[in-house]
């Protein structure tokens, strides 16, 4: 426990001494077609490595660590975002059922159903609570078990499709308003973003808490600092990106994968501080 304690602390440190981001670089290992065709909503990297790809209107795609299908999990209804709570357990938001199904992943079936009276959209999980995306100005932050716990106001353009919950922070991107914003846990703004964004799209976090941004107009890849002051492109289109979607880190790596938005590639990269 002393040994694991000091880990933490150490990595806390780290993360405040290494969050500039003048020095990341970001490069593309390889692209994996995986032509799809379908439109792509969502993905997130297990920790296991696998990846789960979500299509518009509904369909749960599994991917190996390779980037090869493996299966569409047997899950009825239309889904729209997906989080990992541990090892063998997901979330799905479902908007047309107003839910989020819990599910268990190694026998595909649903344990639970939380039911939040509104259309629900992006999804993330944190501390052992989930944020959620309500409509187009609430994301509220439930326990396990659909309790609220805290109802953040927003002002989005566009439905809250992608966000991110992590260190008592919710990151969102507008796409319609061509920003990102992040709030605290108590619902006060603490920044938004709105320089060289083109329609943002999906976004991740790194282990120093800078944020990286699908670009998609533009075909690139940005970081934004934690501290929402600055940015940097790391990938341009002239590295061969085609309409960025959603992107995604490995579990406790600084590697990941891009999704574009009609689902014909998966790029491997590789980020660098």
């Amino acid at each position: 426990m002393n040994r694991e304690t000091s880990l933490r602390r150490e990595a806390q440190v780290e993360s405040q001494e290494q969050s500039n981001i003048n020095n990341m670089t970001m490069n593309i290992e390889t692209k994996i077609n995986i032509n799809m065709k379908k439109i792509i909503i969502d993905m997130i990297c297990l920790m296991d490595g696998r990846v789960i790809v979500v299509e518009r209107w509904g369909k749960v795609n599994l991917f190996s660590s390779d980037g090869k299908l493996q299966k569409q999990l047997p899950i009825p209804g239309a889904a729209r975002s997906v989080t990992q709570i541990n090892q063998n357990t997901i979330a799905i938001t479902y908007p047309g059922e107003f839910a989020i199904k819990i599910i268990n992943m190694e026998n595909e079936t649903v344990t639970k159903v939380l039911k939040l009276g509104k259309v629900c959209s992006g999804l993330s999980f944190s501390n052992n609570s989930l944020a959620v995306g309500l409509d187009y100005n609430e994301i509220r932050i439930i326990d396990l078990e659909g309790n609220t716990l805290n109802s953040i106001q927003v002002q989005s353009k566009s439905t809250l499709f992608i966000l991110v919950y992590c260190n008592d922070r919710v990151i969102y991107s507008d796409y319609v308003d061509e920003a990102v914003y992040c709030y605290d846990g108590s619902g006060k703004q603490i920044w938004q973003y709105t320089q060289d964004l083109s329609s943002p799209y999906g976004l991740c976090t790194d282990t120093y808490g800078n944020i990286i941004v699908a670009n998609y107009y533009s075909d690139s890849i940005i970081v934004i600092s934690k501290d929402g002051q600055n940015s940097k492109v790391l990938i341009s289109k002239e590295d061969g990106l085609v309409k960025p979607q959603c992107i995604c880190f490995k579990y406790n790596k600084s590697s990941g994968f891009i999704c574009d938005e009609n689902g014909t590639y998966l790029a491997k990269f590789n980020l660098s501080p």
